[in-house]
């Protein structure tokens, strides 16, 4: 069964506009049997990298938004390329977030407002989003979300190997509910100042069951019980203009996992307020961690990067770059791929 994004589009009342329901979305862009297969062994093989069953590093890498079918694609194909060289040491995960929180106003992302013109369309929003999705996994990447509206989630949820929950929203309860109902690992990140307690209170509630308004396939409102889930770690962004990917600040990260009986894995947001918003210090700081990781603390689960085909970012006004985030400024494609093929060699020396 198929259908077009017109006979999906449906006639607005006084209040809404009414939305395809997930399983009619699921229906007009199907996932084949082969790619759930794979996107079941990525999620697997994250799992592995969590419980220390596979030693390699995770780096989850790639635009700070999706902004673009056709640059989102470039990307995928370039890095899907570079994955395949390099994944003897690196687990290489693609960055495609469709939603952008804000701290105040500004573009929502991909899902919201596909046009870029400030009136939404969320018809088109999730179904250009599944779309791009489908079309990255089946180049063979794993890809990596951010949770950022939970209805959000119903459409593309089978899509992803890995989730972000942000520095805004790790307080939230149905945040905290939404992971415990996910089926894939998820990465909770220390909130924007800085500190991490709300974030291991978010690992420790998502590993529960909980009891939780859901809408299902056909729209339908209900109550679920959730199953939890175990399968969470810490991300350490920085706050509050501090960074915290230092080695002091990831030990003692450690320390308070394990006093809290969760999961002493820590990935590292080299961006954001890790870089104090200056992204090119994303390499020296990848370096860093990737140091610490070499010297003996195996916690240190990878790194999280921006990064485009251009680097920086657009500025409102100007003409369109093929390439360049309309976001967060983000690491050139050159520079990442040199980045990526530095640290290989560094971890492949220092098995030696």
């Amino acid at each position: 069964m198929t259908a077009s994004i017109d006979t999906l589009q449906h006639e607005c009342d006084s209040e809404s506009l009414r939305l395809p329901t997930p399983a009619e979305l699921k229906a007009a862009l199907p996932i084949k049997h082969n790619l759930e297969h794979q996107i079941a062994e990525q999620r697997q093989s994250i799992r592995r990298l969590l419980n220390d069953a596979d030693d390699r590093v995770m780096i989850i890498v790639g635009p700070c938004s999706i902004d673009s079918e056709e640059a989102a694609l470039e990307y995928g194909r370039r890095l899907a390329q570079l994955s395949a060289e390099l994944k003897d040491e690196l687990f290489i995960v693609m960055r495609a977030y469709v939603e952008k929180p804000r701290t105040t106003l500004g573009w929502k992302g991909l899902a919201y407002d596909p046009l870029r013109n400030g009136q939404g369309n969320m018809a088109l929003g999730l179904h250009s989003s599944r779309r791009i999705l489908l079309q990255l996994a089946e180049l063979g990447l794993p890809i990596a979300t951010e949770a950022l509206h939970p209805l959000v989630m119903n459409y593309i949820s089978d899509l992803v190997s890995w989730v972000a929950i942000g520095a805004r929203t790790s307080e939230s309860q149905p945040h905290r509910e939404l992971v415990s109902d996910l089926p894939c690992p998820v990465g909770i990140k220390n909130g924007t100042d800085g500190r991490i307690h709300n974030a291991i209170n978010a690992m420790r509630a998502s590993s529960s069951q909980h009891h939780t308004l859901t809408v299902n396939g056909d729209g339908q409102i209900g109550m679920k019980n959730t199953a939890g889930n175990i399968d969470t770690h810490l991300v350490l962004r920085g706050g509050n203009g501090l960074t915290n990917y230092d080695k002091e600040s990831i030990e003692q990260a450690i320390s308070l996992l394990l006093f809290n009986q969760c999961r002493p894995k820590v990935l590292v947001d080299c961006n954001h307020d890790n870089s104090l918003r200056q992204h090119r210090k994303q390499t020296t700081i990848s370096h860093d961690v990737i140091d610490q990781r070499i010297a003996g603390n195996v916690n240190v689960l990878g790194l999280m990067l921006e990064s485009y085909i251009v680097d920086g970012k657009q500025e409102d006004g100007h003409p369109p770059i093929f390439g360049q985030s309309i976001t967060d400024p983000c690491l050139s494609w050159e520079d990442t791929e040199n980045l990526l093929r530095s640290l290989h060699t560094k971890l492949k020396s220092g098995r030696a």
